[in-house]
């Protein structure tokens, strides 16, 4: 029963791994001129693509600015996903169901087609915001330049994925017994005595595991500027570090290279995301013990 999934697996996750980690260990010597079916060959190159990765000043700089925009869109997105599903979650709250459908809703919009609509939205000849700006007298920013593109670009991503973290963060809302917050109102506790006391620390798992999740989807975020860079010029081809190993694949065909970016990004968000539930572990889940 287990053999289709252990067969996909090692297909299409186990042998291509593999196949990378093969490859960033390797480079291409070329004979002469280069020219002719013998002229390069593939041979083994030990750590010096791993050297030439961590010295690539454009490789550092790329992780500096992916650092910056996590630390820009992490907290607003999990803050918001958070606020949103507590007043979901609220008896008072009016429209439930179309409120959370409406949230939700741009996490089913593809990366590139939201990058595309907000990148039109930050062009001063066609945006409408700008046109309206233009027409009250109005100084508006230019997001597309080299000081606004970082909060650009965390503002797509925060539009796409407040609502599925919403979602999650909800869910969990809806699992608790009712028991426990009509036994808080009858102590007199408020709804945001209950949210601070009661509910944020029964959900502390899923807030947890929605940021791990966050935190894997930036330091993996490609789509977003890569579909703006035709739109300014302050984004380079490296501007993160997955477009540094797409165009040292792809336009500079330097497999060898963008394999051993790719082992350190991989090595990475496991250490990362290793040390993260290592800090928060005791304190989310230690209720579950």
């Amino acid at each position: 029963m287990l053999a289709p999934a252990i067969i996909l697996f090692a297909a299409f996750m186990a042998a291509p791994i593999l196949y990378t980690l093969y490859l960033s260990f390797q480079k291409k010597q070329v004979v002469g001129l280069g020219l002719g079916s013998g002229g390069s060959s593939q041979v083994f190159a030990g750590w010096e693509n791993y050297a030439a990765a961590f010295g690539d000043p454009e490789f550092g700089a790329s992780v500096g600015r992916v650092f910056l925009y996590g630390l820009v869109l992490v907290p607003c997105m999990l803050g918001l996903a958070l606020l949103f599903a507590l007043l979901l979650d609220s008896p008072r709250t009016r429209a439930a169901g179309f409120t959370r459908v409406a949230i939700f809703m741009p996490y089913a919009v593809p990366a590139v087609i939201s990058s595309l609509l907000w990148g039109f939205l930050y062009l001063p000849a066609v945006s409408p915001f700008y046109y309206i700006f233009d027409k009250l007298g109005w100084d508006a920013p230019q997001v597309l330049s080299s000081n606004l593109i970082l909060f650009g670009i965390a503002n797509i991503a925060l539009w796409g994925g407040v609502g599925f973290n919403m979602i999650v963060i909800y869910t969990s809302l809806k699992a608790v017994p009712q028991d426990i917050y009509e036994a808080a109102r009858l102590d007199g506790a408020s709804e945001i005595q209950m949210a601070l006391r009661i509910k944020i620390p029964i959900i502390a798992p899923s807030i947890v595991m929605t940021a791990l999740f966050s935190m894997v989807a930036t330091l993996q975020v490609f789509a977003e500027p890569t579909t703006l860079r035709p739109l300014t010029n302050t984004l380079s081809t490296s501007w993160t570090p997955l477009m540094k190993v797409y165009r040292d694949a792809f336009t500079r065909d330097d497999i060898y290279s963008a394999a051993a970016t790719s082992i350190i990004i991989a090595l990475a968000t496991f250490a990362l995301s290793f040390l993260f539930l290592k800090i928060v572990q005791r304190r989310a889940f230690g209720q579950e013990d």
